[in-house]
């Protein structure tokens, strides 16, 4: 039985490449953060599974911050695979925090390469790059061999972690592989990302529980995919014989206005009707288009998208707007308009 470390478990792209592994049989070990509060919603209906539990699941508390008890967690596990998500993954917030959002994005990453080699073990090693790196971007699509430029403290901090990757499997010959991916979304997306607080919106608006919602740049232009395959993609790509990068793309551009008429075109409402531009979501350097070119994922790793645009955006609204229904029959209070 294959045994996977994952950082990063508890959130949107954790919860669901928890999922595959678990079904391809692995036993699976997530890093949670020490908190006052359980954030453990998106892996609960896994961890609960009376099939699962204290057989082929295992939560440990650490950090990233933390290098003492990464270093521990290897000499214990000595996992086969460790995909590495943990991350300060909000890019307006990092212009906020750029200090701590470099220290567990950047040095986080070096803390857990170096673990891995203190450690003495030799797993394969999955770093979630992004397309924000790209940022001011010098051709489009972008490929694998497209420079970075990137224009906010967290695409910076991924520049780093890609490099710092890249460098320990020069070095010392880990298999150390990037995947570069580009946005992708799904109903477990953190609420204050643009394509969740539009979803998540619509269907309060539609059931008269929200007026508004405030957004920053509506032209900003992003390639969206569905997270559960950009999952499997990640996996596929600690499968291969030698250690690469990949981008992990759709190669469609859709702006921010577009999903916010075809969100709210799904429920029958004009979206300039209840959106409005709120300052303060601005960035201080924009982003203003990214496209990714997945042929090498596809050529190398047998991988393309199968969930485009539309469908995309009609599986996050129908399963806000359940949620929401399935919350006022529990008599769930209503919600006030979303402010910042």
């Amino acid at each position: 039985m294959k045994r996977a470390l994952t950082t990063g478990v508890t959130g949107q792209d954790g919860s669901y490449l928890t999922e595959l592994l678990l079904s391809k049989g692995y036993e699976v070990h997530g890093i949670i953060r020490r908190a006052s509060t359980f954030h453990t919603e998106r892996i609960d209906h896994l961890y609960q599974d009376p099939h699962l539990r204290g057989t082929r699941l295992f939560l440990h508390y650490g950090d990233l911050s933390d290098s003492v008890t990464l270093v521990k967690l290897l000499n214990e596990l000595k996992p086969d695979e460790i995909y590495h998500l943990g991350a300060q993954s909000h890019v307006r917030v990092s212009f906020d925090i750029p200090e701590y959002t470099a220290d567990i994005n950047a040095v986080g990453t070096i803390r857990i390469l170096e673990a891995i080699r203190q450690a003495g073990v030799r797993p394969r090693f999955y770093q979630a790059s992004s397309s924000e790196m790209f940022g001011k971007v010098v051709e489009i699509p972008q490929r694998e061999t497209t420079p970075f430029h990137p224009r906010s403290p967290y695409g910076v901090s991924k520049v780093f972690a890609f490099w710092a990757t890249v460098n320990y499997r020069e070095s010392y010959g880990l298999f150390a592989a990037n995947g570069v991916l580009f946005n992708h979304e799904s109903p477990r997306r953190g609420e204050t990302f643009v394509t969740r607080k539009i979803s998540r919106a619509v269907a309060h608006i539609k059931a008269g529980l929200q007026k508004k919602v405030y957004l920053g740049n509506l032209e900003a232009k992003r390639d969206w995919g569905y997270a559960p395959e950009y999952t499997e993609a990640m996996w596929l790509i600690l499968q291969q014989d030698s250690p690469d990068d990949y981008v992990i793309a759709t190669g469609e551009t859709h702006s921010v206005q577009e999903f916010c008429e075809e969100a709210f075109g799904l429920v029958g409402l004009d979206w300039r009707r209840y959106v409005e531009l709120d300052q303060r979501y601005l960035r201080p350097a924009e982003v203003d288009v990214l496209m990714g070119d997945p042929s090498k994922a596809k050529k190398r790793l047998g991988w393309e998208p199968k969930v485009k645009f539309k469908e995309l955006v009609k599986i996050m609204v129908e399963a806000d707007v359940k949620a929401l229904e399935d919350r006022l029959a529990g008599k769930v209070p209503a919600v006030e308009d979303e402010r910042p």
